[in-house]
C-alpha cells in the first residue's frame, strides 16, 4: 500500500470505530495517525522495513503493527472485520449535514435505521424527534440535509476526482497503440464538483485499448465493454476512504481527435453555439468531423477547429456559453491567470490556532512552492473550538514572526489574522490590536441560521471597518455537505467595492468560495480578488491551485488577482489600505 492508501485506511478505521461508539481517545488516535502518515516525510516503506515506525511520535506499537501489515500485505483483517460489522448505510449518513458519528449511532441504536431512506421515513413519521437529544428542530434539519444530499447526488469534489482521472488517463496514454489521450468533460472545465470521468483517446486499433481499460487495477466494476466505448466504475484511495466514480473511455481515429476533444470538453450550451457557427458556414460539426457532403475540414488540434469556425482557441474553463463566444469574436478573451502568477498567500493557519505546522515550517513550505511571502491568518479569540488567539498570544506570535523573518531567506512571513465577524457585524479584536496586523481577513464562523437580511447587514458592517482587508469564504458553504448561509452576495460585493475591500477565493476544495459566477461579478465591479488556500498544514498550501481554477472560470487575469503582485508592491498596498 502507498502512503496515501495507508492514511485513508487509518482514517476509515477511526470513523468506523466512532460509529460503533468506541472511546474518543481510541478513535482520535487513528485519525491523528492518518494525518501523521499523510504528512510523513520520507518513504513509509523504508521506515517500516527498518523497524523505525514505532519511534515516530504519535504512533505506538499497536498502530505501528497495523501500519506495517497494511504496507507489507496491502490489507488489514481488522479493517475488513470493522467494515463487515458496520452497515454501509451508516457511513453514507455521515454525508448528511449536521449528522456526526455519535448522532448516527444513536439513530441506529434507538430506531434501527441502516440506510438514508429508512432515516427519511423515520423523520417523516416523527420518530426521530422522539429520540432523546434530537427533537423537532433537529428532525427538520435532518430532512433538509437529506434533501440536500439528494440534490448533489453522487458528485465528487474536484480534488478527489482529479487524481483518479489523471491516474486513468495516464494508464491509457501508456497503452500500446494509443496516440493521444486526454481528460474531457467537467473535470477539464475545472468545475467544483464532478459527476463522472470522460477520457478520450486516439488509436488505429481501439479494441486492445478497450480490453486493457476494463482490466485496469482501479476498475472495480465493468458497466459496458464495446469496440470504441467502455464504461467502468473505478476507485482510488484518498484520505478518509476512497473515491469511486464512473469513468467512460472513447477511442477514435487520430484524425478525429481534435473534434472529439472539443465536443466532449464543452458544456452543452457552448457546443450548441459552435454547431450553429458551423451551420452558418454550410458545415456540420460533431465529435468526428467538421464537414458537409462535399468537403471535410482537417484539424490536428482544438485550435484548428476553432479557427475553422472563425474563432481563436477558447480555454476549456470558459466553455460554458457565458459570453466566451462573443468575446472570442471581438478578440477580447482574457489572458487568464495561471498558477505561476501567484506569488504568495494570506489566509493560512499554524500551530498557534488549529494548524499542524509551525510558522517557520509553513513559511519554508511556501518558499518551496516558489512564493515570496507567506501570510498568517490564525483564528481570533472568540473561535475557541479552533484555538483562537487571545491578544497576548497574538503579540507572542508577532514577536516570533519578527524573529523567524530575521533568519529566513527568500520568503517573508506577513502578520495577519482571520478575524471573526461577530453577530452584530463588529470584529473579534479591538481597533488597537487590529492596527498591528499587516492585513485582516474577516470571516463568519458562527450563527449561520441568521436571516438573509441580518447576515447581509452583519457582513456589510464588517466590510465598512477600516482595518478589514479582505472577506474570507464569503458564503460559508461546504461543497456536497452544506449550502452557504443566507446572504445577499450582490449587496455584499457592492459593499466591498464601496469600501475598497478585497474578496477571497477560498481554495480549500471543500469550499471553493467565492464561486466562479460571483468571481466574475466581482471582476466586473473592479473588486480585487485574493486566492488563498486556507492551509492548515504544509501540504495544503498547494491547494491554491484549485483557487486558480475558480479564478480562471471567473475570467480573471493576473491583474485581477492581488496576490500575483510581488512582496514590495503587496506591502505598499497593504499599508495604504490599513490607513
Amino acid at each position: 500500500m502507498s502512503q496515501d492508501e495507508v492514511a485513508a485506511a487509518l482514517d476509515e478505521i477511526g470513523t468506523l470505530l466512532e460509529l460503533k461508539g468506541e472511546n474518543p481517545f481510541r478513535t482520535n488516535a487513528y485519525h491523528n495517525a492518518a494525518r501523521l502518515v499523510e504528512q510523513l516525510p520520507g518513504d513509509l516503506r523504508q521506515l517500516v522495513a527498518a523497524g523505525k515506525l514505532a519511534g515516530v511520535r504519535g504512533i505506538g506499537d499497536a498502530l505501528a503493527e497495523k501500519i506495517t501489515t497494511l504496507v507489507t500485505t496491502g490489507a488489514l483483517p481488522y479493517l475488513d472485520e470493522l467494515r463487515a460489522s458496520v452497515p454501509p448505510g451508516l457511513v453514507r449518513m455521515l454525508r448528511i449535514p449536521g449528522l456526526g458519528p455519535k448522532k448516527v449511532k444513536a439513530l441506529h441504536d434507538h430506531l434501527g435505521v441502516t440506510t438514508v431512506a429508512e432515516l427519511r421515513g423515520r423523520c417523516e413519521s416523527g420518530e426521530v424527534a422522539a429520540v432523546k437529544g434530537f427533537g423537532a428542530k433537529t428532525q427538520e434539519k435532518i430532512l433538509a440535509g437529506i434533501a440536500f444530499l439528494d440534490t448533489v447526488g453522487n458528485r465528487v469534489r474536484i480534488d478527489l476526482a482529479n487524481p483518479l482521472g489523471l491516474a486513468l488517463r495516464d494508464r491509457v496514454r501508456a497503452m500500446p497503440g494509443v496516440i493521444r489521450a486526454e481528460l474531457c468533460g467537467s473535470l477539464r472545465r475545472r468545475r467544483e464538483t464532478i459527476g463522472d470521468l470522460d477520457i478520450l483517446a486516439s488509436s488505429a486499433d481501439p479494441q486492445p485499448v478497450m480490453d486493457a481499460f476494463v482490466t485496469l487495477p482501479e476498475v472495480v466494476q465493468v458497466l459496458g465493454h464495446g469496440p470504441t466505448k467502455s464504461s467502468v466504475v473505478a476507485a482510488l484511495p484518498v484520505p478518509g476512504g476512497r473515491v469511486t466514480m464512473q469513468a467512460d473511455l472513447r477511442v477514435i481515429p487520430d484524425d478525429q481527435f481534435a473534434f472529439g476533444l472539443v465536443h466532449f470538453t464543452g458544456g452543452k450550451e457552448h457546443n450548441i453555439r459552435l454547431r450553429q457557427r458551423a451551420i452558418d458556414r454550410g458545415l456540420v460539426l460533431n465529435e468526428y468531423a467538421l464537414a458537409n457532403q462535399t468537403r471535410s475540414v482537417p484539424a490536428a488540434t482544438e485550435a484548428d477547429v476553432y479557427a475553422a469556425l472563425g474563432l481563436p482557441l477558447i480555454p476549456p474553463e470558459l466553455r460554458e456559453d457565458t459570453g466566451e463566444v462573443e468575446a472570442a469574436e471581438a478578440a477580447t478573451l482574457p489572458d487568464l491567470v495561471t498558477e505561476a502568477d501567484v506569488r504568495g498567500v494570506f489566509h493560512n493557519h499554524t500551530t498557534y490556532s488549529d494548524g499542524t505546522a509551525s510558522l517557520e515550517e509553513m513559511a519554508l513550505a511556501a518558499k518551496a512552492l516558489g512564493f515570496e511571502y507567506f501570510g498568517v491568518g490564525d483564528h481570533s479569540q472568540s473561535l475557541t473550538v479552533a484555538r483562537g488567539l487571545p491578544p497576548g498570544a497574538v503579540k507572542k506570535q508577532w514577536a516570533e514572526i519578527d524573529r523567524v523573518n530575521r533568519t529566513l531567506d527568500g520568503v517573508t512571513i506577513l502578520k495577519g489574522t482571520e478575524c471573526d465577524i461577530l453577530e452584530d457585524g463588529s470584529l473579534d479584536y479591538d481597533d488597537d490590536l487590529l492596527a498591528g496586523f499587516d492585513y485582516v481577513v474577516a470571516s463568519v464562523h458562527t450563527r449561520f441560521e441568521m436571516s438573509e437580511a441580518d447576515m447581509t447587514a452583519r457582513v456589510c458592517r464588517a466590510l465598512a471597518h477600516p482595518r478589514v482587508t479582505m472577506l474570507g469564504h464569503p458564503t460559508g458553504r461546504l461543497l456536497l455537505k452544506r449550502g452557504g448561509y443566507k446572504i445577499d452576495l450582490d449587496e455584499v460585493l457592492r459593499a466591498a467595492a464601496r469600501h475598497g475591500k478585497m474578496v477571497e477565493i477560498n481554495a480549500q476544495p471543500s469550499r471553493l468560495d467565492l464561486d466562479w459566477v460571483y468571481v466574475k461579478r466581482a471582476k466586473a465591479m473592479g473588486i480585487p480578488v485574493v486566492i488563498n488556500p486556507d492551509a492548515h498544514s504544509t501540504g495544503e498550501l498547494a491547494l491554491y491551485r484549485f483557487g486558480v481554477d475558480v479564478a480562471r472560470r471567473g475570467w480573471l487575469t493576473k491583474d485581477d488577482v492581488f496576490n500575483t503582485r510581488g512582496l514590495a508592491e503587496v506591502l505598499k498596498e497593504l499599508r495604504r489600505r490599513g490607513g
